[in-house]
């Protein structure tokens, strides 16, 4: 119960954290995506809104840009422009609204969609000049389409982070608090007392077996168990003098933990036979191949 307990508390913290810092991966990226196409779309417009500047024309009406994909935009261009003027004007526009990613660009017939001109932005960045210059485009319809590269996400805010991990780590720590409060008050796991108050023992040959507290009381001695070894004891306490298979004990003792390995069974018999050694009524033994048995031998046969 406590681990559910837990692993519930460390759920919400890592929620919590994921609240304050904006880690929703699907919510970032769509919020990146609707910035990069109000940036594209207006950084398209200024391009083809000075190309027409440059030929005198300040009346014409601008197209809408058109959304192919999430990285490629088309705008519609029906006048007359200068080609050798687009890689300047489309890359001053594109800085202009912080748009920093690679990208390519097709002049294309809008009639059949047929590339005419075209050019990769690195062509221009490294030389200042692109392929098909000193081609005059006459009036009619072509289609200026710009394909960018993935934009890379936009990193959280520092603030937002910090207040996360703040968020986070006292969550942690509150589950901490509470589970360590919860195991000090649960009989499985609290220490031994020494007052007469604790329940009544099982009397296993001279030995008395105190299952509440994880306490055993050998030859008027009294010793702390752990929470397997009293588990362990309980299961021999309760069928004396029976073989018990190795599976059987794995099974009882230790399937509540998810692994079971099985060396386990004969780490823990061997502390049970060293606590017990000093009470002669009672014998922990190994039958090979199959299980173990607690003998217990009446007083007389001691």
């Amino acid at each position: 119960m406590n681990k559910v307990v837990v692993g519930t508390v460390l759920l919400l913290s890592v929620l919590l954290f994921a609240q304050f810092v904006g880690l929703a991966p699907e919510d970032n990226r769509r919020e990146d995506e609707r910035q990069f196409a109000q940036k594209a779309d207006l950084a398209l417009r200024r391009t083809a809104h000075h190309l027409l500047l440059e030929k005198g024309d300040s009346t014409t009406r601008i197209a809408p840009v058109r959304h192919v994909s999430k990285t490629t935009y088309i705008i519609q261009l029906e006048e007359s422009f200068d080609y050798d003027r687009i890689p300047g004007l489309l890359q001053e526009s594109l800085t202009l609204h912080h748009i920093n990613t690679g990208y390519n660009v097709a002049v294309l017939d809008c009639e059949k969609g047929e590339l005419q001109l075209g050019y990769n932005i690195i062509d221009f960045t490294e030389t200042g000049e692109v392929p098909c210059t000193g081609r005059q485009q006459v009036g009619g319809c072509h289609l200026l389409q710009v394909t960018f590269a993935a934009p890379e996400p936009t990193p959280p805010p520092v603030g937002r982070w910090w207040a996360g991990a703040l968020g986070f780590l006292l969550a942690t720590a509150v589950g901490l608090v509470w589970y360590r409060s919860t195991r000090t008050k649960d009989p499985a796991t609290a220490p031994s007392t020494s007052d007469d108050s604790r329940p009544a023992g099982i009397q296993i040959g001279q030995t008395l077996f105190y299952p509440a507290d994880q306490s055993v009381e050998v030859a008027g001695t009294r010793q702390s168990l752990t929470y397997r070894e009293s588990k362990l004891l309980h299961l021999f306490a309760e069928r004396p003098n029976q073989l018990l298979e190795r599976n059987f004990i794995l099974k009882s003792v230790w399937e509540d933990e998810g692994v079971i390995v099985g060396r386990s069974v004969d780490v823990f018999v061997s502390r049970l036979r060293k606590l017990l050694q000093p009470d002669p009524s009672l014998r922990l033994v190994a039958v090979h191949g199959v299980g173990y048995r607690l003998e217990v031998r009446a007083e007389g046969e001691v």
